[in-house]
This record gives C-alpha cells, sequence and structure tokens, in this order.
C-alpha cells in the first residue's frame, strides 16, 4: 500500500510539472495535445487557424530568420519584424564611422534604399508530416550500410531519405524548396519538414542601439525591462514570385499571410501565445546530466568569460572604434555568461537533480511493474558513460572557453600556411629550381594572402587580442595542469619563465599574420620574400600558426576521445525515452527543441523573484528616462526620445493612464531562437515581439519554473510608436493592418 502510494504521487508530481503553462508543442498536434487547455485559457482560434496544411494559416506568416531567431511577416509587401539584436550582424557590418547604423538607427525612405544582406535567409515552413515508420523502414532497409550505428540521429543520411521520399522532381519543380527529417525524443519519433527558403533579404528599418539595444548587457536576461528590441527586413523574391539570390530587379514577396497588429493592448492575466524556431531545451536530462552541466559546462563558462569580457570591455570603452568593431563579439559572449548564471541558480533552487531522479524512479518502478529491465539498463549505462567522460569534458570545455573562443588568433586561418609549407617541403634546398612548382607556389602565396584577409577583418583589432590573449591564457594555465594543456603551451615555461605576456608579444612580434611589417614584406613580392631560407624557416616555425595548429590537436584528440561516448550514450538514452514514451504515451510529451517551428501559450503575468519584491507585467517609458545616465553607452537615452516623453507625444499608442508602454512579459515557455517570435493574443493578433528571458527562468531550458520563468516582449506598442513618432517613417505604419 505504501508503494502504490509513493508511485501515485510520483506521477501525481510527474502531470503537474508538465501542466501549467509548460512545453513548446508541435503545431501540426495541437488539437489533439493542447487546443482545449488554450480555449480555458481564452484562445478563440481553432487549430487549423494556427495550422493549416491545406490552406493559409497563422504559421505562414512566422518564418525562421537565419539560422537562429524567428521573425514575422507583418505586410502583403513581405515586410518581416524580428529582433534589433537578431539582425544586430547585418546593421554592423552596414556601419561605419561615416554612417554608424548602430548608434544612429537606419530607416530606408524608399525600397531603392533598402540594404541587401547576403548570406541571410528567412524559410517559411510549408508542412510537417510524421514519418516514424518510413524512417525506421529505411533503417531497417540500410542498416548493413550503417557500420558505426549512428544513421537514426545522423542529419546527413536524414536529409538524403527525406529527397528520397518527396522525389526530385518535386523539388526541382519548386525553386527555393528544401526538405529536412528531424529526429524527436532521441530517435524515437521523426517528422518530415517541407520548407522554402528566401535569400533576398533586405534590412528596412532599424531604431538607435540607444533605443533597440537600451540597458544592454547589464539589463540583459532582466526584468523589468525597457528596450525596443526590434527590427525590420523585407523579403524580395524574382518577378514570378520565386525565391532567388538578390538582384536590383527582384521584387517584394506577395505572402500568403500576415499578421495583422493590435493596438488594444494587454492586461495582466490575458491570453498569450507564440509560433517560433526554439533551439535546444534539455528536458529529459537525466539526474547526472544536471549535475554535469552545473560543475562543468556552465561552471567553466561562467568563469572563463568572465575572464575575457572585462579585458574586452576596457578596449571598447576606451576607443569608439573597437566599441563598434567588437560590440557583437562582446554581446554575444555575456549572452551565454548570464545564462549559465541563471541557469545553476536554478538547478539549485529547485533541486533539477532530484526532479530528474524522480522521473528515472518512477520509470524504474513502471519498468519493474511491466518486467523491461532495458530502462533500468539505461540509465545504468548513462551514468556510467558521465562519470568516465568527465575529465576530458571538464578539459575540452576549458580549451574551447578560454582559448578557442577567447583568444583570436587561436582561430587563425591555416589553409594557405600549410599549403604554402608542402610546397616549399618539396623544393627543399633546391630553390634555384622551383620553376616547375611555381604555379603551385604562387596559388598557394595568393591563398595564404586571403586567408590574412580574412583573419584581418574589419571587426578585428590586434592591439585587443593582445590584451585578451594574455588574460585567457595565464587564467586557462592556471586551472589545466601543464601535461594536459596543448604541446605548444610547453614554450610559456621553457622560453619565456612562465610569462604569458612575453609569451604573446612574441607570438605577434615575429609572425606573419601578428605583425603588419612582417605580411607587408611578404605581399609585396611573395617569391622574393621566401627567397631567403630564414624567412622560409620562419614561416614553417610561424608562432601564431604553429600555436594555433596546437591547439587545433589539442581539440581533436579532446574531441575524438569523448566521441568514442557519443553513439553509445544516444542508444541508451533513446532506450531510455522509449520508456518515458511507453509509460505515458506517445504524445503526451512535447520533444525538445531542436530549431523546428514550436508554439508555446500561457498569460500576460508579473512574478514574485524574492521576497517583498513583486514585479508588475507590464514597463513603460517613465522606466526608460529614470535609468538614463549619460555617462554609461548603455542607458544613453535619445534626444528625440526625450522630446517626445517630455511633450506626452505618443500617437496614440500610450496606455489609457497616458503612459507609453514598453516591454511586458508573459508566462510562455522559450528558449534560445525565440528571439523575434511573434506574441499573439486570444485572436491571433500581433501584441509583441519576443526578445529575453529574465535570468530566473533560463533553467526552463532543464525544467520549466511556473513561479518564475518569463519571457520579455517588446509591446507592439512602442514599436509602432519607435516606428512612427521617432523615426516618422509614417510609410511603413502605411503598409501594416492595425487593430
Amino acid at each position: 500500500m505504501k508503494r502504490l502510494c509513493a508511485t501515485l504521487l510520483l506521477t501525481l508530481a510527474w502531470v503537474w510539472m508538465v501542466s501549467a503553462d509548460e512545453g513548446m508543442w508541435m503545431p501540426h498536434l495541437i488539437k489533439q495535445q493542447k487546443l482545449q487547455e488554450m480555449k480555458a485559457l481564452g484562445l478563440e482560434l481553432d487549430d487549423r487557424d494556427i495550422y493549416n496544411p491545406e490552406g493559409s494559416s497563422l504559421k505562414d506568416a512566422v518564418v525562421q530568420f537565419g539560422g537562429g531567431c524567428t521573425g514575422e511577416v507583418i505586410s502583403s509587401e513581405g515586410l518581416v519584424l524580428t529582433n534589433h539584436h537578431c539582425g544586430y550582424g547585418q546593421i554592423q557590418r552596414h556601419s561605419s564611422l561615416e554612417n554608424n547604423y548602430l548608434d544612429d538607427g537606419f530607416w530606408a525612405k524608399t525600397r531603392e534604399e533598402e540594404l541587401p544582406n547576403p548570406g541571410l535567409t528567412v524559410t517559411f515552413t510549408c508542412s510537417i508530416e510524421e514519418v516514424t515508420d518510413w524512417v525506421k523502414a529505411c533503417l531497417e532497409r540500410d542498416k548493413e550500410k550503417d557500420v558505426d550505428g549512428i544513421f537514426f540521429l545522423s542529419p546527413n543520411y536524414l536529409n538524403r531519405i527525406a529527397r528520397e521520399k518527396v522525389g526530385e522532381a518535386f523539388l526541382s519543380a519548386n525553386p527555393g524548396m528544401e526538405v529536412e527529417i528531424k529526429p524527436f525524443f532521441n530517435g524515437n519519433q521523426y517528422y518530415l519538414f517541407t520548407k522554402r527558403v528566401y535569400s533576398d533579404v533586405r534590412l528596412v528599418g532599424a531604431p538607435p542601439s540607444s533605443i533597440g539595444k537600451f540597458g544592454a548587457d547589464t539589463d540583459n536576461w532582466t526584468w523589468p525591462r525597457h528596450t525596443g528590441d526590434f527590427a525590420l527586413f523585407r523579403i524580395y523574391t524574382d518577378r514570378e514570385g520565386n525565391p532567388a539570390e538578390y538582384a536590383a530587379d527582384n521584387v517584394p514577396l506577395k505572402p500568403e499571410r500576415w499578421l495583422t497588429l493590435s493596438t488594444k493592448g494587454v492586461s495582466e492575466g490575458d491570453f498569450a501565445m507564440m509560433l517560433g524556431f526554439p533551439g535546444s531545451t534539455y528536458k529529459y536530462y537525466t539526474s547526472w546530466e544536471v549535475e554535469e552541466r552545473r560543475d562543468i559546462d556552465y561552471n567553466v563558462r561562467i568563469r572563463m568569460r568572465e575572464v575575457r569580457q572585462q579585458a574586452m570591455l576596457e578596449e571598447m570603452l576606451s576607443d569608439p572604434a573597437v566599441k563598434i568593431q567588437y560590440a557583437s563579439k562582446y554581446s554575444g559572449s555575456t549572452n551565454g555568461y548570464k545564462n549559465a548564471i541563471g541557469t545553476n541558480w536554478a538547478i539549485n533552487l529547485r533541486d533539477f537533480e532530484q526532479v530528474k531522479r524522480d522521473q528515472q524512479n518512477r520509470l524504474l518502478e513502471w519498468a519493474e511493474r511491466n518486467n523491461q529491465p532495458r530502462y533500468a539498463e539505461a540509465l545504468r549505462q548513462i551514468e556510467t558513460m558521465v562519470k568516465e567522460r568527465a575529465d576530458g569534458r571538464y578539459r575540452s570545455w576549458m580549451l574551447s572557453e578560454g582559448i578557442s573562443r577567447g583568444v583570436e588568433f587561436a582561430s587563425v586561418p591555416r589553409g594557405g600556411w600549410s599549403r604554402l609549407n608542402k610546397v616549399l617541403e618539396e623544393i627543399g634546398s633546391r630553390w634555384g629550381r622551383r620553376s616547375r612548382h611555381k604555379e603551385e607556389l604562387e596559388d598557394a602565396c595568393r591563398q595564404l594572402i586571403d586567408d590574412y584577409a580574412r583573419f584581418a577583418n574589419k571587426d578585428y583589432n590586434a592591439s585587443v587580442d593582445r590584451k585578451v590573449s594574455v588574460a585567457m591564457i595565464t587564467e586557462y594555465i592556471r586551472l589545466i595542469d601543464r601535461e594536459k594543456q596543448p604541446a605548444y603551451f610547453k614554450n610559456i615555461d621553457d622560453q619565456f619563465n612562465g610569462d604569458v605576456g612575453a609569451f604573446v608579444n612574441h607570438i605577434f612580434d615575429q609572425s606573419l599574420f601578428g605583425n603588419p611589417e612582417n605580411f607587408g614584406r611578404f605581399k609585396s613580392n611573395p617569391l622574393a620574400y621566401l627567397s631567403k631560407k630564414k624567412n622560409r624557416t620562419a614561416l614553417r616555425e610561424d608562432p601564431m600558426f604553429c600555436f594555433a595548429q596546437s591547439v587545433s590537436d589539442e581539440a581533436l584528440a579532446l574531441r575524438t576521445a569523448l566521441e568514442e561516448f557519443d553513439i553509445p550514450f544516444s542508444l541508451a538514452k533513446r532506450t531510455y525515452l522509449e520508456g518515458i514514451l511507453a509509460m505515458d504515451g506517445p504524445y503526451t510529451h512535447f520533444p525538445d527543441a531542436n530549431l523546428t517551428l514550436r508554439l508555446t501559450y500561457g498569460q500576460v503575468k508579473g512574478y514574485r523573484p524574492s521576497d517583498a519584491v513583486n514585479y508588475v507585467h507590464q514597463t513603460t517609458l517613465d522606466g526608460v528616462m529614470e535609468k538614463e545616465d549619460p555617462d554609461n553607452w548603455e542607458f544613453v537615452v535619445p534626444g528625440r526620445l526625450k522630446e517626445l516623453y517630455q511633450k506626452g507625444d505618443f500617437g496614440g499608442y500610450a496606455l489609457d493612464d497616458g503612459r507609453m508602454p514598453v516591454n511586458f512579459v508573459a508566462t510562455t515557455h522559450t528558449t534560445g531562437g525565440n528571439s523575434g517570435s511573434p506574441v499573439l493574443n486570444a485572436k491571433g493578433e500581433l501584441i509583441g515581439i519576443n526578445f529575453d528571458r529574465n535570468w530566473e527562468g533560463v533553467g526552463g531550458d532543464i525544467q520549466y519554473l511556473p513561479d518564475y520563468q518569463r519571457s520579455i516582449i517588446v509591446d507592439i506598442r512602442y514599436v509602432l510608436f519607435v516606428i512612427d513618432r521617432f523615426a516618422g517613417a509614417d510609410h511603413l505604419i502605411k503598409e501594416l493592418d492595425l487593430n
């Protein structure tokens, strides 16, 4: 009886943990999984209004923006709304000291002024089809070819059979169409995604960073927030409406669906949902994986990024040009840093290890009752492998965070250097007889020159790299035993008596790529430069290339050692999740995020982060003015914004009490990739743009925290106000359908 009660309590606890607003649900399964709960919260739509495989629906207005964000189509002329930080790289590339769009903003007054962005794509999801049986049949058919047992999770294999399923004729007849099969629940389910990809995407408008990035890194992952994190792009097609590469005579996309924007605002308790492309979650971690993530992965990230960011920020604040160069790099670093801090806080606060142990124990009891011992064996294997890979994983994370990411010259392109050294080795001491190698020699020299252009680009500053590298290498060698460091690091002690600064200065001073004078002599006449034996020797022993090669060799060795765990670990995890699905039903749970289209829903709602602290759901422009600090680049307020605030000139977008709304929060379950996701009301109208989470909620990647987890959203009225009143871009307002 006691055992039965315990099992019942565990089951009830599990049901509670997957209820409420938790979940990143697949939109084509909403009717059978969540529609009634959504309607109980206030949804006024049916499932076909959200996802309709036979006609237009809300999902047709949602795009994957680039490779890691979401956007939404908001006009009949292909206008796309996403986050400022999602378009930050494009805005940065178009910026210069003369036209500083990061600081001043950008607004195209005509279509001709809209700026192209080579390499940027937006992707529509046309359809989603379950193909589990098809994939399993293919895996059985091809099992003799699957010598390593990896096909069940292999993107190459799965996408190859995706093309096989739809046929090459279909793809040829539909320009821009792509198909992809993705595994879910570690290969227990498979879905085929048919997508259309557009590659002519142009920048239309962006507020200055003092609006789009207001609060910057200090406010990142926090609430209350006061950031206008949005940017506008436009999709272009050829004259037949097909996806096409950039061409001056391309025309704006005529989309199947675009969103209506609601100016009615939000209230506490209102229904809210969003569609988007969340990147990665770890809902089905075991307790041992939770411990590994906290004690190895995130502890390393927190420590090493603290060192990097401090050194980088000092240089950025002392030079405006460096601030532009390193803005994106710094932002990317702090983003992951704060996420790690918040995740570790949540793991400890809610004892995620115990939560996952309860999940495991529930399966173990079910498996014992149903005579399924393989699920217990899978858990034993997972525990063993996590322990066995701990040292290699720690060293790998230290090398990645401390050196590969933290030291820019550790990633110097080595292709031209390796090729040139190979040719010189073939020539040997017979330099005077080099004529038969002349063409290959000249090609290798050109490749080396091209490599330098890629390395020393407009976003690279050697003096910054020197300073940051000294800090990173110093901390790395403090925390990693000498015999476990890259081989080249022995020179720090052997040649420089442990002086990291002297070691780094030597690398820059003596390297072809680190010293502009050295490179200039080479570039002006490569063959004349190489005619001297000392220069050929210096090239072969170039310290920057040798450093990078040694780091690469160490990374490869660690990766190879850790990869030995990958296949058995994936197989054990597949078995574990097979047990979860067998126990609870195949469609009870939502799968972990994997950059496929998902729906999440909840309510507009504040929260209480700690004792005697209560955060309401809405912030206003009052808070921007309260945070203003003209001496702190993160909290500078544009003069035009202050002028509008002082006049109360909010253009009809204000709250009933006259204040101008800026951001709000909702209980929706989001992660990276949901940046830019449309936040919709009960009628499916756009009320905001998701752009962040509170740091107390980032642990939701492992386990949803209903009391803490909040999506941070730009109120659509603030977006309209900035476009209309601040920027004076009323031609864009006229494109929109407003309610």
